[in-house]
């Protein structure tokens, strides 16, 4: 009987590495939509209020993928 079932260690590193940069977005997008709301009357009010918003969404896009990544990688059977 074969063992075909191992977690594969690599797509693992690979999925908990996207989940760390998905960490540090988390912190950085709503700090820089907190900072952009506090001053609203500087000129670079909307270019950081859209980039602030663009790291939340990709917060959100790096947790979803880091989390599939590693399910991929312990439930995956290797052909």
């Amino acid at each position: 009987m074969e063992d075909n079932n191992r977690t594969d260690k690599d797509i693992l590193t690979k999925g908990i590495k996207r989940l760390a940069i998905c960490l540090g977005l988390m912190f950085l997008g709503p700090t820089l939509v907190h900072l952009a709301l506090d001053n609203s009357e500087k000129p670079l009010y909307i270019p950081l209020l859209i980039i602030a918003f663009i790291l939340c969404i990709a917060a959100i896009a790096f947790l979803f993928i880091g989390i599939n990544t590693i399910l991929d990688s312990i439930f995956k059977k290797k052909k």
